[in-house]
């Protein structure tokens, strides 16, 4: 998921327009809700959850070749 730390704002600004910040995140797709001046909270469409819940074959494939090529050493111990 990319975060755009550009689409910023208060935590007060955010309690204030709250309708205003949902929109936001209608148009830009996110929106960091900033807390004494760092980012603390990342507001997100409920879609977009479920959507990077689920990683295509390919990334678990690749995942998991790396996982093995890291680890051969381990993985050929356990295996005799």
């Amino acid at each position: 998921m990319n975060v755009n730390t550009e689409n910023s704002v208060s935590i007060m600004e955010a309690n204030r327009n709250f309708s205003c910040i949902a929109r936001m995140v209608d148009e830009k797709g996110s929106v960091v809700i900033l807390k004494n001046n760092s980012p603390r909270y990342l507001l997100i469409e409920y879609n977009q959850v479920l959507r990077e819940q689920f990683v295509s074959d390919e990334d678990i494939l690749a995942l998991s070749k790396r996982l093995i090529e890291k680890n051969r050493e381990a993985y050929e111990v356990l295996a005799k």
